[in-house]
């Protein structure tokens, strides 16, 4: 009697089941909010990014494609490109001059960029020591390399080693030696751009600089107490130690020797030609002449090519000797 009683209408009714073959599609979910919010931020980065993006479609991948092409035609940038193959790089491997060419270049990066880098390995063991003035000593020997590349210094620099100019007047009174002047000497002149390169050693000089603050101070205070000198010390801790910056600086002062251009222009002159009987005519000087000095487009851009790719086989095999000769901390532990 006192039991209570549930009404089967007030029970909990169980949840429908599904017939065969019906189907259940899941109702639509919003987008999180924190998925919505990457969305904007993406868009606001792209949207940030496109000047950059579009300028690179423009001006380095679009010039690229058309260098490409231009390759394999005759074009001589007024009339319309006309197909003819590997005839441009056919013509290319059989022109003397361009040979030539390939010659002073490979003469300049050899003698050039070893120097370059020897003196500012040089100048940065002397910064590198603590003496009076050397924030202004590391200002001043950095400051050719801002300023070394423009068109003015290359002009100063051939008035400087013209005839009867500075220069030579210095080694006449000095050696009693009389070339008539580097820049008119076909066998002087490719010294004078040494010269200059060897003088903006500013930016690897710096870099030289960050590495040899990284060498610790204990292996030298150890190879002291060891009986070790100067040169044994510079050679079995020092070059190992920076060898990493040294490959750096080494692979890109290689590349920007091979993309000369500018000062070997001015020293030697313009008309055509790039110094007495050629001397300064480095790959890209010839390149120039050939592409607007000759209207010889297509050619200019099947030599483009042909250096893009001696520059990228360069750089291979530099990669691959680094194996041998650089040391990286994480490989030695």
């Amino acid at each position: 009697m006192g039991t209570a009683m549930t009404h089967p209408e007030t029970a909990a009714a169980p949840p429908p089941v599904p017939y065969e073959g019906s189907a259940q599609r899941p109702a639509p979910s919003a987008p999180a909010p924190g998925r919505r919010r990457g969305r904007r931020e993406n868009l606001a980065g792209y949207l940030f990014m496109s000047p950059w993006i579009a300028g690179f479609l423009l001006l380095t991948a679009g010039p690229m494609v058309a260098s490409f092409y231009f390759a394999f035609t005759d074009y001589n940038l007024f009339d319309t490109p006309r197909w003819v193959g590997l005839k441009n790089f056919t013509d290319m491997f059989a022109d003397p001059r361009w040979r030539h060419s390939v010659d002073v270049t490979l003469w300049y990066v050899v003698i050039g960029t070893p120097l370059k880098l020897a003196a500012a390995l040089g100048v940065a063991l002397l910064l590198h020591q603590n003496r009076r003035g050397q924030a202004f000593y590391r200002a001043a020997f950095y400051a050719p390399s801002l300023i070394g590349a423009s068109v003015s210094i290359a002009i100063v620099w051939k008035a400087i080693f013209s005839d009867d100019a500075l220069v030579d007047r210095a080694q006449r009174a000095l050696f009693g030696v009389d070339v008539g002047g580097w820049t008119g000497d076909p066998d002087w002149i490719l010294y004078s751009l040494v010269a200059l390169t060897v003088w903006q050693f500013g930016a690897p000089m710096v870099i030289f600089l960050a590495g040899l603050k990284q060498v610790p101070r204990e292996l030298y205070e150890a190879a002291e107490m060891d009986g070790a000198g100067t040169w044994r010390r510079f050679w079995h801790i020092t070059l190992p130690m920076i060898s990493p910056v040294l490959f750096f600086n080494v692979l890109l002062e290689t590349i920007h020797s091979f993309q000369i251009f500018g000062s070997a222009y001015i020293l030697g002159g313009q008309g055509g030609t790039c110094g007495p009987a050629d001397a300064t005519l480095v790959y890209t000087c010839y390149l120039y002449v050939q592409g607007f000095e000759n209207s010889r487009m297509g050619f200019a851009s099947a030599m483009a090519w042909m250096l893009l790719l001696a520059v990228g086989l360069v750089t291979a095999v530099l990669f691959w000797s680094q194996r041998r000769w650089v040391h990286y901390e994480e490989a030695a532990r």
